[in-house]
């Protein structure tokens, strides 16, 4: 089927500024990404993009050449794409097992590349085949970010369930897990919304799923596994009457005996 010209750009302003509303650009080097990455789009200079997983490599590269096609470094179709494709986004070009057939190969057919790599990529005499080169930080380095990130995650919660965006729900930015920066970032966001909306019978089917995997025929299982409930409660109970001893009298517990308890599961606390 033909496409229209109009439809193509249609198509590719459309990627565009999905790909610009993804990108979260609050911190200053993500800023200067963005701005590098609007400046290329126009111009025909291959681009070398690395940092860790998660880091919006991806999305910065889609912004750059919306409408391309993206294949992977040991994608057995790569040099087809090559040959066929004036444009094209390489990901993870640290697969590629032959550099010198792959950059010759590139520079034969005049094919414009954005290359998408980790943090630890060494291309060696191939590093100068790329004119721009874009370093993304994890989170941990910009910390503007991840509230902004979150809240997106947030609304992509509300819209998948079907809630309204006006919704109650609250992140709690201290659990907020940046470990793997944007997919650890949004596990944790959509962690926390079930969390505000399960129930007690979905609950006790999630122990017991998790349980049953773990199950074995070690000793004492019964209390290995006790941890599961009594952390939880000591911890919304530290949160919520800030005292051992209000706890305690809540909890109907002597405060020896919620001592040793805390002291017990001090490795989960």
């Amino acid at each position: 089927m033909v496409r229209s010209n109009s439809l193509v750009k249609k198509a590719a302003g459309v990627a565009q500024d999905v790909a610009a509303i993804n990108f979260i650009a609050s911190s200053k080097p993500l800023k200067e990404a963005l701005k590098s990455a609007n400046l290329l789009k126009t111009l025909k200079f291959n681009t070398l993009i690395s940092g860790e997983h998660g880091t919006g490599r991806h999305t910065l590269a889609s912004l750059m050449m919306p409408d391309v096609p993206c294949v992977h470094g040991d994608d057995a179709e790569l040099y087809t794409f090559i040959e066929n494709s004036p444009q094209l986004i390489v990901d993870d070009i640290g697969k590629i097992d032959l550099y010198p057939k792959f950059f010759q190969t590139l520079k034969k057919h005049g094919t414009q590349i954005i290359a998408i790599a980790d943090e630890t990529i060494n291309l060696g005499e191939y590093t100068s085949f790329f004119s721009v080169r874009i370093t993304l930080p994890p989170l941990k380095e910009r910390p503007e970010d991840i509230i902004p990130l979150a809240e997106k995650f947030k609304m992509e919660a509300l819209h998948l369930f079907g809630e309204d965006e006006e919704s109650e729900f609250e992140l709690d930015h201290e659990k907020l897990d940046i470990s793997g920066n944007a997919y650890s970032l949004r596990k944790s966001v959509f962690l926390q919304y079930l969390a505000s909306k399960i129930g007690k019978d979905e609950i006790l089917d999630l122990m017991e799923a998790y349980i049953t995997c773990h199950l074995d025929e070690g000793e004492e299982i019964y209390r290995r596994y006790l941890y599961l409930y009594e952390v939880p409660l000591i911890k919304a109970g530290t949160k919520r009457f800030k005292s051992q001893l209000k706890m305690s009298q809540v909890f109907g517990l002597n405060r020896n005996t919620l001592r040793k308890k805390i002291n017990e599961w001090k490795e989960y606390l």
